[in-house]
């Protein structure tokens, strides 16, 4: 977590004895930098934010809200180790029965440990962290009886910040060698960035070079000397999520951001990367919009890792081991954030996720959705008063919201399901779905509305769903644990104000009989797309299918193992799955999901290369090179870009005439620009979520090529 070591502990004098740390802060913002004085020569200053064009409308009252589930949208599967929570040494509750099994009851599978910051300062073998609080009965061997008796398997941090290789590389033997532990993930630091190397420091960090190229090559250093004890466990760097703070700032001295450093340095000898997200919000409301930022930030990181992590790159998976929210962190905002963003992060392939954490501690008591909110960023009652003891949390290992989500979410994702494509037209609705492999389907239905009930019609491809109401687990504003019911149909739900809700439903149909396809691959051109898999047997017929909210549109069928798509758009991106047909009409369950963009077309009457050059974490400079692939000079010209996402505006642009129409840039210049010839633009562009560059740009009407 974003703060400081004395942040880090519990304002708790029953759990941590005598010593009283303030509570942790919410995650760190973003340095306030002052965007660079970029030359701005016919600059036009955009003040107002583009609206958000595209996005789901707000149901009218009494209006039901359309959602679709297609199973032949397959995205990722569920494994062992999806659902985690963070245990922390100055903890004294840590690895007690009590609540061992409470975690268990929740489903947990993963408990990640010593705690956050404190990783940088702990030294295992003697159970000291200098400068922090250690509480009694949280060393190694008491947490690893707690994860036994949860059943969950352990993430462990190793001390990058004051400790060394070969301290973890002794930590490995005694667990996996003296102990027997089999401890399979480790990670190497916490939120090192965090070091004073960009400006703030709240880690811990004795290496003179603060610098990523130092910490990659401790990376190297430490993966090899703990491999060397014990060749099968999992080794994991830590990288920052793409826009969050530092994200694609380039520090003094190096040459390229903190992920692109480590990856290029490390990313030979790591197997996964370790990424956290506070994505704040001033109010609920804001802090329950964040979830629609996962797709682009998951795809943004697995760039990062496939442009720089080399030979490897595709055996790197993507941990998220610390998330929590600014507002409503003990109440209902939690709870509905955890069920989202666990569900967002596991189907775009996120192999654990992690909530900060199991206790924390009193914080500024206030009221939210009619509820007592102790901000408190634990999922169980620290039982602990503030200082005059006005106030004080319910009894010690009270389940607080996020409890009941997350034990909502042990019932909705278990390891073996695959998440399959789920999608609503009501920005208040959120929709995630899996497919048991029995062949039954879960749908996970959140209600965002803290004062009205949705209905919700039920629209389902590619699934029949069995005669019979379905069975209803549902998590209201309020509630001191889940409901269940036989209530509504396959078809209809009512979804209770501020509430979650999981239906599962039988299928009519057996479980899928026919092989699935494997992973599909793509060649492609600016407007076509030619998709090869690998044979799943003889006598089958391959449908294609591209995901569309929802609702699976079919590009084509074929027998063959390839399928040459036509009239696609120029750089865009899609994703497909391959679903396979036998002669009986059986259906295979879809394929892993394959996401690729079409090019630019090659030969275009322009070209147009963007470049970020400056960035500082909420904004950036873009420079635009534009040049005339034609034999004659073109006159009075407009240039058109489209943000990709709804959380990217316009600041200030020069050498031309910047208008801003929504999501829609127009980029005007009355001077001719000769054939041939290259003319530079400039811009301030402001961003609040993960930065994806415009990609597709046109010169009075032409679609150019993308340098």
């Amino acid at each position: 977590m974003n703060s400081s070591l004395l942040r880090r502990g519990l304002a708790s004098t029953v759990l941590l004895a005598a010593v009283a740390l303030a509570p942790p802060s919410p995650a760190l913002a973003a340095p306030n930098t002052a965007a660079p004085n970029a030359p701005a020569p016919n600059a036009t200053a955009l003040n107002a934010a583009a609206p958000n064009a595209g996005t789901p409308k707000v149901a009218a009252p009494g209006e039901a809200v359309r959602v679709d589930v297609d199973v032949r949208a397959g995205l990722a599967s569920v494994g062992v180790g999806a659902l985690g929570v963070n245990h922390a040494i100055w903890d004294s509750q840590l690895g007690t029965p009590a609540v061992a099994d409470l975690l268990k009851d929740a489903g947990v599978q993963m408990l990640r440990y010593p705690g956050g910051s404190y990783a940088d300062i702990y030294h295992w073998r003697d159970h000291t962290a200098p400068g922090g609080y250690v509480a009694p009965d949280t060393d190694f061997d008491t947490f690893m009886a707690g994860a036994r008796r949860t059943g969950a398997e352990p993430m462990i941090i190793a001390n990058y910040g004051t400790g060394t290789a070969q301290e973890a590389a002794d930590w490995v033997r005694y667990a996996n060698v003296t102990k027997g532990y089999g401890a399979k993930f480790w990670t190497i630091g916490n939120e090192n960035y965090g070091n004073g190397h960009y400006g703030s420091e709240w880690e811990a960090d004795d290496h003179a070079d603060k610098s990523p190229k130092e910490y990659a090559a401790n990376v190297v250093a430490y993966a090899q000397a703990m491999k060397a004890v014990d060749p099968s466990i999992k080794v994991g760097a830590v990288l920052t999520m793409p826009g969050n703070w530092p994200d694609a700032i380039v520090g003094a001295g190096d040459e390229g951001s903190w992920n692109q450093e480590v990856l290029t340095r490390a990313g030979s000898v790591i197997d996964f990367v370790d990424v956290h997200w506070y994505p704040g919000g001033s109010s609920a409301a804001e802090t329950l919009t964040k979830p629609a930022h996962i797709t682009d930030a998951v795809r943004l990181l697995r760039q990062q890792i496939s442009r720089y992590a080399g030979t490897n790159a595709d055996g790197i998976g993507i941990s998220m081991t610390e998330t929590n929210v600014d507002v409503g962190r003990n109440t209902q905002p939690g709870a509905l954030f955890l069920a989202d963003v666990y569900s967002g992060l596991l189907a775009q392939g996120v192999f654990t996720v992690h909530w900060w954490n199991v206790h924390n501690g009193l914080g500024t008591v206030s009221t939210v959705a009619g509820q007592t909110d102790y901000n408190d960023f634990g999922l169980l009652s620290s039982g602990n008063c503030n200082a005059d003891n006005s106030v004080c949390q319910p009894p010690m290992n009270t389940p607080f919201a996020p409890y009941y989500a997350l034990k909502l979410m042990g019932a909705f994702a278990k390891p073996g399901d695959r998440f399959v494509g789920a999608g609503t037209g009501d920005a208040l609705v959120s929709s995630h779905a899996v497919r048991r492999p029995n062949g039954d389907l879960a749908v996970l239905l959140i209600n965002k509305d803290p004062d009205n009930a949705r209905t919700v019609a039920l629209n389902y491809h590619g699934f029949t769903p069995a005669a019979g109401a379905p069975t209803v687990v549902t998590y209201t504003n309020g509630a001191d644990g889940l409901t269940t019911a036989t209530s509504g149909t396959a078809a209809a739900q009512t979804l209770p104000p501020y509430a979650i809700s999981l239906v599962t439903l039988h299928s009519a149909n057996p479980a899928p009989a026919v092989k699935t396809p494997a992973r599909p691959t793509a060649t492609t051109t600016d407007r076509t797309a030619t998709i090869s898999w690998p044979s799943a047997g003889p006598g089958l017929k391959y449908e294609v299918f591209r995901q569309n909210n929802g609702v699976a549109e079919q590009l084509g069928e074929t027998t063959s193992t390839s399928l040459t798509v036509r009239n696609l758009e120029p750089g865009k991106r899609y994703t497909v799955n391959v679903v396979a047909r036998d002669g009986s009409g059986r259906t295979s369950a879809a394929s892993p999901p394959l996401t690729f963009t079409t090019a630019t077309p090659a030969g275009a009457p322009c070209t147009v290369k963007l470049r970020d050059t400056n960035d500082w974490g909420n904004g950036y400079v873009g420079s635009i090179d534009i040049t005339n692939n034609t034999a004659g000079p073109v006159t009075g010209w407009t240039m058109t870009f489209a943000w990709p996402t709804t959380w990217q505006t316009l600041g200030s642009g020069w050498n031309a005439t910047w208008t801003a129409d929504g999501r829609t840039v127009r980029v005007t210049n009355d001077n001719a620009l000769a054939a041939g010839a290259t003319i530079n633009v400039g811009y301030v562009g402001n961003y609040s979520g993960p930065n994806v560059l415009p990609e597709v740009f046109t010169l009075n009407g032409n679609v150019c090529t993308s340098a």
